[in-house]
């Protein structure tokens, strides 16, 4: 994962995992509605994953 992605991660999570298919940007984009935190730490957690 570069840093670019990470700081991503931390300004804007959805823009993060746009590559990564439209399943992860809804359930990134959905708990950063609900929260900024939750968002950043579910777009870290699928970058990680080696799956995806």
């Amino acid at each position: 994962m570069s840093v670019l992605r990470v700081l991503l991660c931390i300004l804007f999570p959805p823009l993060a995992v746009l590559d990564q298919g439209c399943g992860s940007l809804l359930i990134v984009f959905l708990l950063t509605c609900c929260g900024w935190v939750p968002g950043v730490i579910a777009a870290l957690v699928i970058l990680n994953n080696k799956k995806f």
